[in-house]
């Protein structure tokens, strides 16, 4: 009985594996081809550069502000010293939390203009899996440690959107060469 079970369960397990097929895609190679992506890098650096102003703003301001607190002090009873001291204070503790909100507010620009190529990657390598049959595909840049290259399905995904694959091309030459 225990021989029926296991040849059963290896049975089964090499059907189950024997339909399975695994692929790979570079996503960022596909993203760094699209033609996109420069207008994603030209809207991402005017956001920063605003966001570079406001604080700038915002930090002239506290300059300022320092200048008048340290001219007038001598003159200042200590009511009005105190409420200096405080509006510095929470002056500065608001430039802290701007340079802090700019770098997430930068992420969220960041994938907010992203997620429309990352769709259309999305999209085509869908039409590459119902075509293929693929049952998996891997990431390469998350930690892949080997796969052959002839299921990276990177440059059909590339041609599929229309993208130029010669520097995917001469890459995968390189390495050949490499070898």
């Amino acid at each position: 009985m225990k021989n029926i079970f296991l040849g059963f369960f290896v049975l089964l397990f090499s059907i189950s594996f024997a339909q399975s097929k695994v692929g790979t895609i570079n996503t960022d190679v596909i993203l760094s081809q699209m033609p996109e992506l420069e207008s994603v890098d030209a809207e991402m650096k005017k956001y920063g550069a605003e966001l570079d102003q406001k604080l700038r703003d915002k930090y002239a301001e506290y300059q300022k502000l320092v200048t008048e607190f340290n001219e007038k002090e001598e003159e200042m009873n200590d009511v009005i010293k105190k409420f200096k001291t405080n509006e510095l204070a929470d002056l500065e503790e608001e430039i802290q939390n701007m340079q802090q909100g700019s770098q997430q507010k930068l992420r969220t620009k960041q994938d907010e203009l992203l997620r429309p190529l990352y769709t259309k990657i999305g999209n085509a390598l869908e039409v590459i899996v119902e075509d293929e049959s693929f049952t998996q595909i891997f990431n390469e840049g998350n930690n892949l440690i080997y796969i052959s290259p002839e299921y990276d399905v990177t440059k059909k995904v590339m041609k599929l959107l229309g993208l130029d694959t010669s520097k995917l091309e001469q890459d995968a030459a390189a390495n050949e060469g490499d070898n």
